[in-house]
């Protein structure tokens, strides 16, 4: 184990900008990083609880660090903590944002982020807003610098023409995807947009299997049986995943990891993807084969590219023609975008008995839906019912993501591009380029 006695010296101590830095690279390596101060300890994974131990400017903190990477993780601490000035700002004044769709979850990373003010801090000002963004609430921004929004936010040309109105010049999204944005309408009206391009690959991934075998073995109905008394085993067979062939349509970062998890259950691994990546075939992680072949050879069917609209792009990558490709009892999963499916198609091949399993985070139509609690109201969404109304399916509400090391990097991610943008300083891979 690594460990040493720092005294910090930042003026404003280790608040909300430089804890959140500390936790990044806490979150980077496998060793566990401990923060110490006045005997009670914390890890500094976890940028809240760094915070809760109010570690003042001159205050000295025990740090310890343990793991197969510790001398290579205690440096990386050291050298932020001994190397980090406290940045003036070159905007004084405090940005304003204006936050939809918020939840309770949002609150308790975001709010605790945009405290304090002033030098080396995000200095920004953060109003929560419940509805989620649409031409008919975009009105609320007025005022405001920023809106901050999600996945069910609808940011149409409507939309961004009135927070054009309302004096908004920036759109962050803390997601990764940006298709519910219009941006033609966001480049002609002037509107930066910045998103999280990652957060935590295997939060998705890890959901995505998690929801597949659910599927695959009836988990939904069984654990509803034996709440019932019923401890039959009909109607619950499963497939092993040993030894099948798993087909990752999309292969960046989630879909990566979902091919890991793929490995390690003892499948053959395919991928397929616009833009293949050379060193994950030479690692044997995968052989990439055409999209036909995919389909053809996969007993399981993961979906991990990006939504994108327009000839040779990926909307209805999976319609009748490529269902009709699929081995019977083939596996499906996605947690990726809705729009990859076609609802028709995948309900006539429920029909048809053309799937052994189908397990959705995400499907076309979620938007009314997801984040919001309607278990008081009449199911009205005809493709939820329909979906739900077959076995072999399991649907959760989008919420792949929702870790805790995925809200912390959401949340970090997003107040340093409201920084950066604030400040004037490069965007990085958060830009999403407006053509």
């Amino acid at each position: 184990m690594k460990e040493c006695y720092y005294a910090i010296s930042l003026p404003q101590g280790l608040h909300a900008r430089p804890a959140a830095k500390v936790a990044q690279i806490a979150s980077s390596v496998k060793s566990q990083v401990t923060f110490e101060k006045n005997g009670r300890s914390v890890s500094a994974k976890n940028v809240l609880s760094l915070l809760s131990l109010n570690i003042k400017s001159g205050e000295k903190v025990h740090i310890m660090v343990e793991g197969e990477d510790e001398e290579e993780a205690a440096g990386m601490i050291e050298e932020f903590l001994c190397c980090h000035p406290a940045e003036k700002l070159k905007n004084d004044k405090v940005f304003r944002i204006a936050f939809f769709g918020t939840k309770e979850y949002d609150r308790t990373f975001f709010s605790q982020l945009s405290h304090p003010k002033g030098d080396d801090t995000y200095n920004s000002h953060i109003h929560y807003f419940e509805p989620r963004l649409t031409e008919e609430t975009a009105g609320l921004a007025r005022g405001y610098d920023a809106v901050c929004i999600f996945v069910n936010d609808d940011c149409s040309a409507k939309a961004i023409e009135i927070l054009h109105e309302c004096g908004v010049r920036l759109i962050l999204l803390r997601c990764a995807g940006f298709n519910n944005v219009d941006l033609a309408a966001a480049k002609e009206y002037g509107l930066t947009v910045l998103r999280v391009p990652a957060y935590s690959p295997y939060a998705v991934a890890e959901h995505a299997m998690a929801i597949l075998q659910a599927a695959n073995r009836r988990l939904q109905r069984a654990y509803t049986r034996i709440r019932d008394n019923d401890f039959a085993l009909s109607g619950l067979v499963g497939l092993d995943l040993h030894n099948k062939v798993a087909g990752i349509v999309g292969t960046g970062r989630i879909g990566q990891c979902m091919a890991r998890i793929c490995k390690g259950y003892g499948m053959t691994v395919l991928g397929w993807d616009a833009y293949p990546n050379q060193k994950l075939a030479d690692e044997g992680l995968l052989t990439y084969v055409s999209f036909d072949e995919l389909l053809e050879k996969s007993d399981l069917i993961s979906l991990h590219a990006p939504l994108v609209r327009g000839e040779g792009g990926t909307y209805h990558i999976i319609d009748a023609t490529a269902i009709s490709k699929m081995k019977d009892d083939v596996m499906l999963v996605n947690a990726a975008r809705g729009g990859l499916i076609d609802n028709a198609a995948l309900l006539e091949g429920l029909k048809a008995g053309k799937f052994h399993a189908v397990a959705l985070d995400v499907y076309e139509g979620e938007e009314q839906n997801v984040y919001s609690d309607l278990s008081g109201d009449t199911l009205t969404n005809d493709i939820t019912a329909r979906l739900t109304f077959y076995p072999q399916v399991v649907i959760t509400s989008h919420q792949a993501f929702f870790t805790r090391e995925a809200l912390q990097a959401i949340a970090t991610t997003t107040m340093e591009n409201a920084y950066n943008f604030s400040q004037g300083l490069p965007f990085g891979s958060a830009e999403v380029k407006l053509q």
